[in-house]
């Protein structure tokens, strides 16, 4: 057959280039099988990938075992807890497009047949996906598998419980040696954060979207299974491109109607709510913040994960994972059963190939007894955001699903930060974020450092705090975020002044401020020109093409 790969190894024009394949040890033999790049982003500063370079090994083998040659080249990735709360957060979402751009350069100067995508951590993964889309060459995606839970005073924990015990350390409420101690015990090893976060988050939603095969995002990165579905993995790849299944074909519009709705039912990272309409852009598909809004009525919460609830990603794993929750909505008519996957099969047919069900009720509830009647996550608009914007409901207490209270702003993340540490944010209070938007931050930086502070100063069940900025998968309480327009877009959350009366009410889907439309359009109207914070260099250049978070914070196609 006639391969995208013969651009480089066919005719008697091609000896030059055949001979730079020689010299890596290429054979006659290996030039006639479909070339397979194995996009791999192994490195040594984040624990969720410390690991590929072990695994794209298994991945290797079930290409040559398909038939298939693979080529593996690597590409950056960014640890966002060790880039949080100081300027490395800038660059986190912004790498998203960086990694996107590095596939297709790589896909498109070495004209290879069909790609694998290997990443574990939450920027790396949707950069990907939105490769696959744009290139649209066979693609899979295999995630790297999430990190087992560490333990503290018998119970299990994660890295979310690092930061809030900063909080509780300012507080005077955790000796230093306590402190150490979960900084010690929460990350025991290799893998994707062990709760629900973004990077969970969207490796799970790599399943439901069908770009990677059955458990693929909740197999834990130390178990045997993780090899076995990476070696799958290399095997589907070139099947793939046997029967020229391209992701377009697989990322429709039931493919995303598939994700949204399982999304729902795990109450997972907010950031879900940028990577999926910037990977259905790409795919050519309209999906936007409003469309989230939809399903939250619809899907019920199925899950309690971290940080919502007592239970990781492995009690999930051992659950039945993804094909279980997507077998339980498929119950109540909520998956669209015709989409197509990488496993070869439509998802419905998939579900009864690998006998989806429910393992374990207590940590994947039935659609009769679900967590929550409504899904985990929620828009919001009102005169505060009237392009939207969002909130794990499912990890808010109660009596903070409705607050009213003075707003308190801040122009940064850090100031915010500082102020909650130093005690300056008082009870009841609105901490306003603001200028932490795509074109604000730039970057959009995750607020986890300060919603875990008041979560560990025991002010989560009192203090909101909302901003144009983003949150870590692992936040909680009533932390609102993705504020649209952003202040930099001279959106309302830039007419807000300290004091002014901000109305949250989650279950009534409003986020306002008692102001009348005419006193915000005078109050922006009166504001300086913004000044970007900063002038050069790749967030500059960032920052004069991103487009607004409720769109997915995307470059022009």
């Amino acid at each position: 057959m006639a391969k995208r790969s013969d651009l480089m190894t066919k005719g008697p024009e091609r000896a030059p280039h055949r001979s730079l394949l020689r010299a890596e040890g290429f054979t006659d033999w290996e030039m006639e099988r479909p070339i397979i790049g194995i996009a791999n982003s192994f490195n040594e500063i984040i624990p969720g990938h410390m690991h590929l370079d072990k695994l794209v090994d298994a991945v290797k083998a079930g290409v040559y075992a398909a038939g298939g040659t693979p080529v593996v080249f690597n590409t950056i990735g960014v640890c966002d807890g060790i880039a949080m709360n100081h300027v490395g957060m800038k660059y986190s979402l912004p790498s998203r497009e960086l990694i996107a751009d590095s596939l297709e350069i790589m896909a498109m100067a070495h004209p290879f047949d069909g790609l694998v995508l290997m990443a574990s951590c939450d920027k790396i993964i949707p950069g990907m996906l939105i490769a696959a889309a744009r290139l649209n060459l066979p693609s899979i995606f295999l995630p790297g598998g999430p990190m087992l839970p560490g333990r503290v005073h018998g119970v299990d924990t994660g890295v979310d419980k690092v930061f809030e015990a900063v909080g509780r350390y300012k507080a005077g409420k955790l000796s230093s040696a306590e402190l150490k101690q979960f900084e010690c015990a929460a990350c025991p090893g290799a893998g994707s954060c062990s709760g629900m976060f973004t990077a969970n988050t969207m490796s799970n939603l790599s399943e439901a979207l069908g770009m990677a095969l059955p458990l693929g995002g909740s197999t834990p990165a130390v178990y045997a299974e993780r090899l076995w579905i990476a070696k799958q993995t290399g095997l589907a790849a070139v099947q793939l491109v046997k029967s020229n299944l391209r992701p377009r074909d697989i990322l429709t519009r039931d493919a995303f109607h598939n994700a949204i709705a399982t999304d729902m039912a795990l109450g997972g990272s907010t950031n879900s709510a940028l990577h999926l309409p910037a990977i259905a852009y790409y795919a050519e598909v309209d999906v936007t913040l409003a469309d989230f809004g939809k399903f939250t009525e619809t899907t019920p919460h199925l899950t309690s994960l971290a940080p919502a609830g007592p239970h990781h990603v492995v009690d999930f794993y051992h659950a039945g994972g993804i094909p279980a929750v997507m077998a339980e909505l498929r119950r109540g008519g909520l998956i669209k059963e015709k989409a197509l996957t990488v496993f070869g099969k439509p998802v419905g047919k998939m579900l009864d190939a690998v006998k989806a069900g429910i393992k374990d009720k207590a940590v994947i509830r039935t659609l009769k007894d679900p967590v929550h009647r409504t899904g985990g996550l929620a828009v919001l608009n009102g005169n505060l955001a009237p392009q939207g914007a969002i909130v794990k409901q499912a990890a808010v207490s109660e009596e903070m699903l409705k607050h009213s209270g003075p707003a308190r702003i801040f122009d940064s993340e850090e100031e915010a930060f500082k102020a909650i540490v130093g005690g300056r944010v008082r009870r009841g209070d609105v901490v306003v974020v603001r200028y932490e938007g795509p074109k604000g931050g730039p970057g959009m930086q995750e607020m986890l450092s300060p919603t875990a502070a008041l979560a560990g100063m025991g002010l989560d069940k009192e203090v909101a705090l909302i901003t144009d900025g983003r949150f870590s998968g692992a936040s909680r309480g009533s932390a609102i975020g993705h504020v649209s327009p952003e202040a930099a877009a001279r959106g309302p959350i830039a007419a807000l002044q300290e004091g002014d009366i901000v109305q949250i009410d989650i279950p009534g889907k409003r986020l306002s401020v008692q102001l009348s439309q005419r006193e915000i359009k005078k109050r922006l109207a009166a504001l300086p020109k913004f000044e970007p914070k900063i002038k050069s260099g790749y967030l500059a250049r960032y920052a004069e093409l991103v487009s607004s978070a409720d769109k997915g914070a995307v470059f022009p196609r």
